[in-house]
Protein backbone atom coordinates (compact mmCIF):
# COMPACT_ATOMS: atom_id res chain seq x y z
CA UNK A 1 0.00 0.00 0.00
CA UNK A 2 1.20 3.51 -0.77
CA UNK A 3 -0.91 5.19 1.88
CA UNK A 4 -1.20 4.98 5.63
CA UNK A 5 -4.72 5.19 7.03
CA UNK A 6 -5.37 5.57 10.77
CA UNK A 7 -8.60 6.47 12.45
CA UNK A 8 -8.84 10.26 12.52
CA UNK A 9 -5.76 10.72 10.29
CA UNK A 10 -6.00 11.81 6.61
CA UNK A 11 -4.61 9.40 4.04
CA UNK A 12 -1.34 10.67 2.53
CA UNK A 13 1.06 8.91 0.18
CA UNK A 14 3.95 7.60 2.29
CA UNK A 15 6.56 8.69 -0.28
CA UNK A 16 5.29 12.29 -0.13
CA UNK A 17 5.55 12.11 3.66
CA UNK A 18 9.12 10.78 3.32
CA UNK A 19 10.14 13.63 1.01
CA UNK A 20 8.48 16.19 3.29
CA UNK A 21 10.39 15.19 6.42
CA UNK A 22 13.75 14.34 4.82
CA UNK A 23 14.21 17.79 3.20
CA UNK A 24 14.57 19.80 6.44
CA UNK A 25 16.47 16.94 8.11
CA UNK A 26 19.02 16.88 5.31
CA UNK A 27 19.83 20.61 5.46
CA UNK A 28 19.92 20.54 9.28
CA UNK A 29 22.42 17.66 9.43
CA UNK A 30 24.49 19.17 6.62
CA UNK A 31 24.81 22.38 8.67
CA UNK A 32 26.85 20.46 11.26
CA UNK A 33 29.70 20.08 8.74
CA UNK A 34 29.13 22.63 5.96
CA UNK A 35 30.43 25.54 8.07
CA UNK A 36 33.73 23.81 8.97
CA UNK A 37 35.49 24.67 5.71
CA UNK A 38 34.12 28.23 5.81
CA UNK A 39 35.49 28.99 9.28
CA UNK A 40 38.72 30.72 8.12
CA UNK A 41 36.65 32.98 5.82
CA UNK A 42 34.21 33.78 8.66
CA UNK A 43 37.18 34.53 10.91
CA UNK A 44 38.61 36.99 8.39
CA UNK A 45 35.28 38.51 7.38
CA UNK A 46 34.23 39.29 10.96
CA UNK A 47 37.74 40.10 12.24
CA UNK A 48 37.68 37.35 14.87
CA UNK A 49 40.38 35.21 16.48
CA UNK A 50 40.59 31.44 16.04
CA UNK A 51 39.27 30.56 19.51
CA UNK A 52 36.42 33.04 19.15
CA UNK A 53 35.40 31.80 15.71
CA UNK A 54 35.22 28.14 16.80
CA UNK A 55 32.21 29.11 18.94
CA UNK A 56 30.33 29.34 15.63
CA UNK A 57 30.58 25.53 15.55
CA UNK A 58 30.30 24.87 19.29
CA UNK A 59 27.20 27.04 19.84
CA UNK A 60 25.29 25.14 17.14
CA UNK A 61 26.34 21.71 18.40
CA UNK A 62 25.46 22.48 22.03
CA UNK A 63 22.02 23.99 21.34
CA UNK A 64 21.29 21.18 18.89
CA UNK A 65 22.30 18.51 21.40
CA UNK A 66 20.15 19.79 24.28
CA UNK A 67 16.99 19.89 22.13
CA UNK A 68 17.23 16.37 20.66
CA UNK A 69 16.46 14.43 23.90
CA UNK A 70 13.35 16.49 24.73
CA UNK A 71 11.86 16.39 21.24
CA UNK A 72 9.44 13.55 22.02
CA UNK A 73 8.37 15.30 25.22
CA UNK A 74 7.74 18.64 23.45
CA UNK A 75 5.93 16.91 20.58
CA UNK A 76 3.43 15.46 23.02
CA UNK A 77 2.86 18.83 24.68
CA UNK A 78 2.72 21.08 21.61
CA UNK A 79 1.54 18.58 19.00
CA UNK A 80 4.06 17.04 16.65
CA UNK A 81 2.95 18.84 13.48
CA UNK A 82 2.85 22.23 15.20
CA UNK A 83 6.27 21.64 16.78
CA UNK A 84 7.78 20.48 13.48
CA UNK A 85 6.52 23.57 11.62
CA UNK A 86 7.77 25.86 14.38
CA UNK A 87 11.20 24.19 14.34
CA UNK A 88 11.57 24.56 10.56
CA UNK A 89 10.52 28.23 10.71
CA UNK A 90 12.99 28.94 13.53
CA UNK A 91 15.80 27.09 11.72
CA UNK A 92 15.12 28.97 8.47
CA UNK A 93 14.82 32.38 10.16
CA UNK A 94 18.04 31.74 12.13
CA UNK A 95 19.82 30.76 8.88
CA UNK A 96 18.88 34.16 7.44
CA UNK A 97 20.23 35.85 10.57
CA UNK A 98 23.48 33.87 10.29
CA UNK A 99 23.98 34.95 6.70
CA UNK A 100 23.38 38.62 7.46
CA UNK A 101 25.22 38.76 10.81
CA UNK A 102 27.38 41.94 11.02
CA UNK A 103 29.40 40.76 14.05
CA UNK A 104 30.64 37.49 15.50
CA UNK A 105 28.42 37.86 18.59
CA UNK A 106 25.25 38.08 16.49
CA UNK A 107 26.41 35.13 14.37
CA UNK A 108 26.92 32.97 17.47
CA UNK A 109 23.49 33.98 18.83
CA UNK A 110 21.91 33.12 15.46
CA UNK A 111 23.71 29.76 15.45
CA UNK A 112 22.24 28.99 18.89
CA UNK A 113 18.74 29.70 17.54
CA UNK A 114 19.52 27.62 14.46
CA UNK A 115 20.57 24.68 16.65
CA UNK A 116 17.40 24.98 18.78
CA UNK A 117 15.25 24.92 15.65
CA UNK A 118 17.22 22.15 13.97
CA UNK A 119 17.57 19.82 16.96
CA UNK A 120 14.00 18.55 16.71
CA UNK A 121 14.09 17.76 12.98
CA UNK A 122 16.02 14.48 13.15
CA UNK A 123 14.00 12.62 15.84
CA UNK A 124 10.64 13.91 14.57
CA UNK A 125 11.45 12.92 10.99
CA UNK A 126 12.53 9.45 12.07
CA UNK A 127 9.41 8.95 14.20
CA UNK A 128 7.11 10.06 11.35
CA UNK A 129 8.83 7.74 8.86
CA UNK A 130 8.59 4.74 11.19
CA UNK A 131 4.89 5.39 11.71
CA UNK A 132 4.15 6.09 8.04
CA UNK A 133 5.68 2.86 6.72
CA UNK A 134 4.47 -0.61 7.79
CA UNK A 135 6.89 -2.50 10.06
CA UNK A 136 7.97 -4.82 7.26
CA UNK A 137 9.02 -1.70 5.27
CA UNK A 138 10.95 -0.04 8.09
CA UNK A 139 14.18 -0.94 6.30
CA UNK A 140 13.23 1.22 3.32
CA UNK A 141 12.04 4.01 5.64
CA UNK A 142 15.39 4.04 7.43
CA UNK A 143 17.22 3.95 4.09
CA UNK A 144 15.50 7.25 3.25
CA UNK A 145 16.28 8.68 6.69
CA UNK A 146 19.86 7.44 6.45
CA UNK A 147 20.43 9.36 3.25
CA UNK A 148 19.93 12.49 5.33
CA UNK A 149 21.94 11.70 8.45
CA UNK A 150 24.82 9.83 6.76
CA UNK A 151 25.03 11.49 3.33
CA UNK A 152 24.57 15.09 4.53
CA UNK A 153 27.74 15.35 6.69
CA UNK A 154 29.71 13.70 3.88
CA UNK A 155 28.80 16.18 1.16
CA UNK A 156 28.67 19.14 3.56
CA UNK A 157 32.39 20.00 3.15
CA UNK A 158 32.07 19.75 -0.65
CA UNK A 159 29.09 22.14 -0.74
CA UNK A 160 30.64 24.46 1.82
CA UNK A 161 33.98 24.56 0.01
CA UNK A 162 32.42 25.31 -3.37
CA UNK A 163 30.07 28.03 -2.05
CA UNK A 164 32.81 29.70 -0.02
CA UNK A 165 35.27 29.71 -2.92
CA UNK A 166 32.81 30.87 -5.58
CA UNK A 167 30.30 33.04 -3.67
CA UNK A 168 30.73 33.96 -0.01
CA UNK A 169 30.59 32.25 3.38
CA UNK A 170 27.22 33.97 3.95
CA UNK A 171 25.65 31.87 1.19
CA UNK A 172 26.43 28.73 3.20
CA UNK A 173 23.49 29.87 5.36
CA UNK A 174 21.34 31.52 2.70
CA UNK A 175 20.92 28.23 0.77
CA UNK A 176 18.75 26.99 3.65
CA UNK A 177 16.06 29.62 2.98
CA UNK A 178 14.28 28.22 -0.12
CA UNK A 179 14.43 24.65 1.22
CA UNK A 180 13.10 25.77 4.59
CA UNK A 181 10.18 27.69 3.07
CA UNK A 182 9.28 24.74 0.82
CA UNK A 183 9.46 22.38 3.81
CA UNK A 184 7.04 24.51 5.84
CA UNK A 185 4.39 24.44 3.10
CA UNK A 186 4.82 20.68 2.54
CA UNK A 187 4.54 20.00 6.27
CA UNK A 188 1.30 22.02 6.49
CA UNK A 189 -0.18 20.07 3.58
CA UNK A 190 1.02 16.50 4.19
CA UNK A 191 1.94 15.90 7.87
CA UNK A 192 -0.74 15.12 10.49
CA UNK A 193 -0.61 14.10 14.14
CA UNK A 194 -1.57 10.48 14.91
CA UNK A 195 -4.52 9.89 17.28
CA UNK A 196 -2.37 8.97 20.29
CA UNK A 197 -0.77 12.44 20.24
CA UNK A 198 -4.10 14.24 19.68
CA UNK A 199 -5.73 12.37 22.56
CA UNK A 200 -2.81 12.59 24.97
CA UNK A 201 -3.34 14.66 28.08
CA UNK A 202 -0.48 17.02 28.81
CA UNK A 203 1.41 16.13 31.97
CA UNK A 204 3.14 18.48 34.34
CA UNK A 205 6.46 19.88 33.14
CA UNK A 206 9.25 19.04 35.55
CA UNK A 207 11.40 22.14 35.15
CA UNK A 208 14.12 20.89 37.50
CA UNK A 209 14.62 17.73 35.41
CA UNK A 210 14.59 19.88 32.28
CA UNK A 211 17.33 22.08 33.74
CA UNK A 212 19.40 19.02 34.70
CA UNK A 213 19.06 17.64 31.18
CA UNK A 214 20.24 20.92 29.64
CA UNK A 215 23.15 21.06 32.08
CA UNK A 216 24.58 17.58 31.55
CA UNK A 217 24.10 17.46 27.78
CA UNK A 218 25.24 21.06 27.18
CA UNK A 219 28.31 20.88 29.44
CA UNK A 220 29.30 17.50 28.00
CA UNK A 221 29.06 18.84 24.43
CA UNK A 222 31.26 21.84 25.27
CA UNK A 223 33.81 19.56 26.97
CA UNK A 224 33.99 17.30 23.92
CA UNK A 225 34.23 20.19 21.48
CA UNK A 226 36.73 22.31 23.41
CA UNK A 227 38.66 19.60 25.30
CA UNK A 228 41.61 19.10 22.97
CA UNK A 229 42.04 22.83 22.36
CA UNK A 230 42.07 23.45 26.14
CA UNK A 231 44.40 20.47 26.81
CA UNK A 232 41.62 18.52 28.52
CA UNK A 233 41.97 18.18 32.30
CA UNK A 234 44.89 20.56 32.47
CA UNK A 235 42.21 23.24 32.11
CA UNK A 236 40.09 24.37 35.07
CA UNK A 237 37.35 25.29 32.57
CA UNK A 238 37.12 21.67 31.29
CA UNK A 239 37.34 20.19 34.81
CA UNK A 240 34.51 22.42 36.08
CA UNK A 241 32.20 21.61 33.16
CA UNK A 242 32.97 17.88 33.45
CA UNK A 243 32.03 17.85 37.15
CA UNK A 244 28.81 19.79 36.47
CA UNK A 245 27.89 17.42 33.64
CA UNK A 246 28.59 14.26 35.66
CA UNK A 247 26.69 15.35 38.79
CA UNK A 248 23.75 16.67 36.73
CA UNK A 249 23.61 13.38 34.81
CA UNK A 250 23.47 11.26 37.98
CA UNK A 251 20.74 13.38 39.59
CA UNK A 252 18.80 13.48 36.32
CA UNK A 253 18.83 9.66 35.93
CA UNK A 254 17.60 9.14 39.50
CA UNK A 255 14.76 11.65 39.05
CA UNK A 256 13.68 10.21 35.69
CA UNK A 257 13.57 6.64 37.05
CA UNK A 258 10.98 7.62 39.65
CA UNK A 259 9.05 10.31 37.72
CA UNK A 260 5.43 9.62 36.75
CA UNK A 261 5.77 11.52 33.48
CA UNK A 262 9.50 11.59 32.62
CA UNK A 263 10.93 13.98 30.05
CA UNK A 264 12.97 11.14 28.56
CA UNK A 265 11.54 7.69 29.28
CA UNK A 266 14.68 5.58 29.78
CA UNK A 267 12.63 2.48 30.58
CA UNK A 268 12.92 1.57 26.86
CA UNK A 269 16.45 0.39 27.67
CA UNK A 270 14.89 -2.62 29.39
CA UNK A 271 14.56 -4.05 25.89
CA UNK A 272 17.96 -5.66 25.24
CA UNK A 273 17.60 -5.21 21.47
CA UNK A 274 17.08 -1.46 21.85
CA UNK A 275 19.96 -1.28 24.36
CA UNK A 276 22.37 -3.22 22.12
CA UNK A 277 21.32 -1.27 19.04
CA UNK A 278 22.02 2.06 20.72
CA UNK A 279 25.42 0.89 21.97
CA UNK A 280 26.41 -0.25 18.46
CA UNK A 281 25.06 3.03 17.04
CA UNK A 282 27.01 5.18 19.52
CA UNK A 283 30.29 3.34 18.99
CA UNK A 284 29.84 2.99 15.22
CA UNK A 285 29.17 6.71 14.73
CA UNK A 286 32.11 7.47 17.02
CA UNK A 287 34.38 5.68 14.52
CA UNK A 288 32.56 7.10 11.47
CA UNK A 289 32.70 10.76 12.52
CA UNK A 290 36.26 10.38 13.79
CA UNK A 291 37.41 9.14 10.39
CA UNK A 292 35.55 11.78 8.34
CA UNK A 293 37.10 14.48 10.56
CA UNK A 294 40.61 13.06 10.13
CA UNK A 295 40.53 12.48 6.37
CA UNK A 296 40.03 16.15 5.30
CA UNK A 297 42.70 17.19 7.85
CA UNK A 298 45.12 14.69 6.34
CA UNK A 299 44.38 15.83 2.81
CA UNK A 300 44.70 19.56 3.54
CA UNK A 301 47.51 19.58 6.11
CA UNK A 302 49.82 16.92 4.66
CA UNK A 303 48.80 16.44 1.03
CA UNK A 304 48.20 20.19 0.40
CA UNK A 305 44.72 19.63 -1.07
CA UNK A 306 42.41 22.64 -1.20
CA UNK A 307 39.11 22.49 0.70
CA UNK A 308 37.33 21.85 -2.59
CA UNK A 309 39.59 18.96 -3.62
CA UNK A 310 39.46 17.47 -0.13
CA UNK A 311 35.69 17.51 -0.47
CA UNK A 312 35.91 15.81 -3.86
CA UNK A 313 37.79 12.88 -2.31
CA UNK A 314 34.70 12.36 -0.16
CA UNK A 315 32.33 12.98 -3.08
CA UNK A 316 32.16 9.49 -4.70
CA UNK A 317 31.30 7.99 -1.31
CA UNK A 318 28.02 9.95 -1.29
CA UNK A 319 26.80 8.20 -4.42
CA UNK A 320 27.91 4.84 -3.01
CA UNK A 321 25.96 5.47 0.22
CA UNK A 322 22.75 6.28 -1.67
CA UNK A 323 22.95 3.18 -3.88
CA UNK A 324 23.78 0.80 -1.03
CA UNK A 325 21.12 2.21 1.32
CA UNK A 326 18.45 1.78 -1.36
CA UNK A 327 19.59 -1.81 -2.02
CA UNK A 328 19.70 -2.64 1.69
CA UNK A 329 16.21 -1.20 2.18
CA UNK A 330 14.88 -3.45 -0.59
CA UNK A 331 16.65 -6.50 0.88
CA UNK A 332 15.17 -5.86 4.31
CA UNK A 333 11.68 -5.51 2.80
CA UNK A 334 12.16 -8.95 1.25
CA UNK A 335 13.08 -10.52 4.58
CA UNK A 336 16.88 -10.36 4.68
CA UNK A 337 18.16 -10.75 8.29
CA UNK A 338 19.20 -7.30 9.55
CA UNK A 339 21.97 -8.67 11.78
CA UNK A 340 23.77 -10.32 8.84
CA UNK A 341 23.72 -7.09 6.82
CA UNK A 342 24.87 -5.21 9.92
CA UNK A 343 27.80 -7.59 10.47
CA UNK A 344 28.84 -7.21 6.83
CA UNK A 345 28.56 -3.42 7.06
CA UNK A 346 30.67 -3.23 10.24
CA UNK A 347 33.30 -5.48 8.65
CA UNK A 348 33.50 -3.25 5.57
CA UNK A 349 33.78 -0.10 7.71
CA UNK A 350 36.55 -1.64 9.82
CA UNK A 351 38.45 -2.82 6.72
CA UNK A 352 38.12 0.59 5.04
CA UNK A 353 39.26 2.65 8.03
CA UNK A 354 42.20 0.33 8.73
CA UNK A 355 43.10 0.66 5.02
CA UNK A 356 43.25 4.44 5.54
CA UNK A 357 45.92 3.66 8.13
CA UNK A 358 48.14 2.52 5.23
CA UNK A 359 48.06 5.84 3.36
CA UNK A 360 51.41 7.33 2.38
CA UNK A 361 52.46 10.83 1.38
CA UNK A 362 52.73 9.60 -2.23
CA UNK A 363 49.12 8.38 -2.44
CA UNK A 364 47.17 9.44 -5.52
CA UNK A 365 43.61 10.79 -5.73
CA UNK A 366 41.92 7.43 -6.42
CA UNK A 367 44.05 5.62 -3.84
CA UNK A 368 42.58 8.04 -1.31
CA UNK A 369 39.03 7.70 -2.68
CA UNK A 370 38.55 3.95 -2.67
CA UNK A 371 38.79 3.28 1.10
CA UNK A 372 36.23 6.06 1.62
CA UNK A 373 33.90 4.49 -0.97
CA UNK A 374 34.19 1.10 0.79
CA UNK A 375 33.46 2.79 4.11
CA UNK A 376 30.40 4.46 2.57
CA UNK A 377 29.10 1.08 1.37
CA UNK A 378 29.61 -0.25 4.89
CA UNK A 379 27.71 2.70 6.39
CA UNK A 380 24.75 1.90 4.14
CA UNK A 381 24.76 -1.66 5.48
CA UNK A 382 25.30 -0.38 9.03
CA UNK A 383 22.78 2.40 9.60
CA UNK A 384 19.71 1.03 7.80
CA UNK A 385 19.49 -2.51 9.27
CA UNK A 386 20.63 -1.28 12.70
CA UNK A 387 17.85 1.30 12.88
CA UNK A 388 15.20 -1.09 11.59
CA UNK A 389 16.23 -3.79 14.09
CA UNK A 390 16.65 -1.47 17.08
CA UNK A 391 12.99 -0.33 17.02
CA UNK A 392 11.49 -3.79 16.46
CA UNK A 393 10.00 -4.06 19.99
CA UNK A 394 9.10 -0.38 20.48
CA UNK A 395 5.34 0.35 20.35
CA UNK A 396 4.14 3.27 18.20
CA UNK A 397 3.27 5.53 21.11
CA UNK A 398 6.87 5.28 22.39
CA UNK A 399 8.64 5.72 19.05
CA UNK A 400 8.95 9.51 19.48
CA UNK A 401 10.67 9.08 22.85
CA UNK A 402 12.86 6.22 21.56
CA UNK A 403 13.82 8.28 18.52
CA UNK A 404 14.94 11.15 20.77
CA UNK A 405 17.23 8.78 22.68
CA UNK A 406 18.50 7.14 19.49
CA UNK A 407 19.39 10.45 17.83
CA UNK A 408 20.92 11.87 21.02
CA UNK A 409 23.29 8.91 21.24
CA UNK A 410 24.09 9.17 17.54
CA UNK A 411 25.02 12.85 17.96
CA UNK A 412 27.01 12.18 21.14
CA UNK A 413 28.78 9.31 19.37
CA UNK A 414 29.84 11.74 16.66
CA UNK A 415 31.04 14.27 19.24
CA UNK A 416 32.98 11.63 21.19
CA UNK A 417 34.47 10.35 17.93
CA UNK A 418 35.65 13.81 16.90
CA UNK A 419 37.17 14.46 20.34
CA UNK A 420 38.85 11.05 20.54
CA UNK A 421 40.19 11.19 16.97
CA UNK A 422 41.70 14.68 17.27
CA UNK A 423 43.18 13.92 20.71
CA UNK A 424 44.64 10.60 19.56
CA UNK A 425 46.09 12.34 16.49
CA UNK A 426 47.76 15.10 18.56
CA UNK A 427 49.19 12.66 21.14
CA UNK A 428 50.38 10.24 18.45
CA UNK A 429 52.06 13.05 16.50
CA UNK A 430 53.98 14.11 19.60
CA UNK A 431 55.08 10.53 20.26
CA UNK A 432 56.15 9.85 16.67
CA UNK A 433 58.02 13.13 16.44
CA UNK A 434 59.94 12.28 19.61
CA UNK A 435 60.86 8.86 18.19
CA UNK A 436 61.93 10.25 14.80
CA UNK A 437 64.01 13.07 16.26
CA UNK A 438 66.22 10.44 17.92
CA UNK A 439 67.46 9.52 14.44
CA UNK A 440 68.25 13.11 13.41
CA UNK A 441 71.63 13.35 15.15
CA UNK A 442 75.06 14.19 13.68
CA UNK A 443 76.68 10.83 14.57
CA UNK A 444 74.29 8.86 12.34
CA UNK A 445 75.16 8.26 8.70
CA UNK A 446 71.50 8.74 7.66
CA UNK A 447 71.59 12.29 8.99
CA UNK A 448 74.50 13.29 6.76
CA UNK A 449 72.92 11.61 3.74
CA UNK A 450 69.79 13.68 4.28
CA UNK A 451 71.91 16.78 4.99
CA UNK A 452 73.69 16.55 1.62
CA UNK A 453 70.36 16.03 -0.18
CA UNK A 454 68.95 19.18 1.43
CA UNK A 455 72.08 21.17 0.63
CA UNK A 456 71.88 20.02 -2.98
CA UNK A 457 68.21 21.00 -3.07
CA UNK A 458 69.10 24.49 -1.87
CA UNK A 459 71.80 24.80 -4.61
CA UNK A 460 74.47 26.10 -2.28
CA UNK A 461 77.88 26.55 -4.05
CA UNK A 462 80.46 24.10 -2.75
CA UNK A 463 82.87 26.95 -1.93
CA UNK A 464 80.15 28.93 -0.15
CA UNK A 465 79.99 28.40 3.62
CA UNK A 466 76.77 26.51 4.23
CA UNK A 467 74.59 28.12 6.93
CA UNK A 468 73.33 25.63 9.55
CA UNK A 469 69.85 27.03 10.12
CA UNK A 470 68.16 26.62 6.75
CA UNK A 471 69.01 22.94 6.04
CA UNK A 472 68.16 22.04 9.64
CA UNK A 473 64.84 23.86 9.37
CA UNK A 474 63.94 21.88 6.24
CA UNK A 475 65.01 18.61 7.89
CA UNK A 476 62.84 19.43 10.92
CA UNK A 477 59.86 20.23 8.67
CA UNK A 478 60.23 16.83 7.01
CA UNK A 479 60.45 15.12 10.41
CA UNK A 480 57.20 16.80 11.44
CA UNK A 481 55.57 15.82 8.16
CA UNK A 482 56.56 12.18 8.56
CA UNK A 483 55.46 12.21 12.22
CA UNK A 484 52.10 13.61 11.11
CA UNK A 485 51.73 10.85 8.53
CA UNK A 486 52.47 8.16 11.12
CA UNK A 487 50.02 9.82 13.53
CA UNK A 488 47.21 9.73 10.96
CA UNK A 489 48.03 6.07 10.25
CA UNK A 490 47.86 5.21 13.96
CA UNK A 491 44.59 7.09 14.45
CA UNK A 492 42.85 5.45 11.48
CA UNK A 493 43.93 1.97 12.64
CA UNK A 494 42.72 2.76 16.18
CA UNK A 495 39.25 3.77 14.92
CA UNK A 496 39.02 0.80 12.57
CA UNK A 497 39.89 -1.61 15.37
CA UNK A 498 37.09 -0.20 17.56
CA UNK A 499 34.59 -0.94 14.77
CA UNK A 500 35.94 -4.48 14.38
CA UNK A 501 34.96 -5.32 17.97
CA UNK A 502 31.33 -4.39 17.21
CA UNK A 503 30.89 -7.16 14.62
CA UNK A 504 29.99 -9.99 17.06
CA UNK A 505 27.63 -7.69 19.02
CA UNK A 506 25.32 -7.61 16.00
CA UNK A 507 24.29 -11.19 16.89
CA UNK A 508 22.20 -9.74 19.72
CA UNK A 509 19.85 -8.30 17.08
CA UNK A 510 18.92 -11.74 15.69
CA UNK A 511 15.18 -11.18 16.11
CA UNK A 512 12.82 -11.07 13.14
Amino acid sequence: MDTIIEQGTPSVNKWIIALTVILPTFIEVMDTSVVNVSLPHIQGGLNAGLDESTWVLTSYLVSNAVIIPITGFLSNILGRKRYLIGSIILFTFASMLCGSAPTLGILILARILQGIGGGALQPISQAILLESFPKKEHGMAMAIFGMGVVLAPTIGPVVGGWITDNLSWRWVFYINLPIGILSVFMTILFIFDPPYIKQRKNGKVNYFSLMLLFLWVGCLQIVLDKGQREDWFESNFIITLSIISFISFLIYIVRELYADDPILDISVFKDKVFLAGNFILFTGFMSFFGSIVLLPLFLQNLMNYTAMWAGLVLGPSGLATMIVMFMVGRLLNRGAPPYLLLMLGLSLISFAVISMGKFTLNAGFWQLCWPRVIQACGMGMFFVPLTAATYVNIPKEKIGNASSIFNLLRNLGGSFGTAIATTHLARSEQFNQTMLVKNVVPYREEFWTLWHKVVGFLHYPISFPIPDSKPLALIYMEVRRQAGMLAFNDSFIFLGTITMFLVPLALILRKK
